[in-house]
């Protein structure tokens, strides 16, 4: 079920907590048997989020409302680096309409374990690579890169 095309703007420093938020809550759902609550660093992430948008490469884009963002797209020039949506919204066509965002990417990682995230990204025509590497928060589980 589509929801439409989503009303996407660039987002700015003050995002920094909702774009927190959104992710704390899309992993709670999506990746709870990776990330348990009492172990996800929120502080390192919210830092992270207040890195990325001050980065001059880094293009950060969000759509609903700022107080409860409905989902957010990440990117670099080559890489798609976050991306998520709202557990309530998943399976409206958002995460689509996220990752055709992000023009010019030709790369991203995804968490080996996020059978949802890669069932959309080899949905719009990536492919892995073949290559993992370790994921930056604890525990740790590996992420594999795809290639478009």
């Amino acid at each position: 079920m589509s929801a439409g095309p989503a009303v996407f703007r660039s987002a700015t420093p003050a995002d920094a907590v909702a774009l927190t938020d959104l992710e704390r809550d899309a992993n709670l759902v999506a990746l709870a048997h990776v990330f348990p609550d009492t172990a996800y660093p929120w502080d390192d992430v919210r830092h992270r989020w207040e890195h990325a948008l001050a980065d001059p490469e880094v293009q950060v884009e969000v759509a609903g409302p700022a107080e409860r963002l409905d989902v957010y797209v990440c990117w670099d020039p080559t890489t798609l680096r976050h991306l998520a949506v709202r557990p309530e919204s998943w399976g409206k066509g958002l995460g689509r309409q996220a990752v055709e965002r992000a023009t010019g990417v030709s790369r991203l990682w995804c968490l080996v374990a996020n059978q949802r995230a890669r069932g959309l990204y080899e949905h719009l025509g990536w492919q892995p690579t073949g290559r993992q590497q370790s994921a930056v928060w604890p525990p740790y589980p590996r992420e594999m890169e795809y290639g478009r």
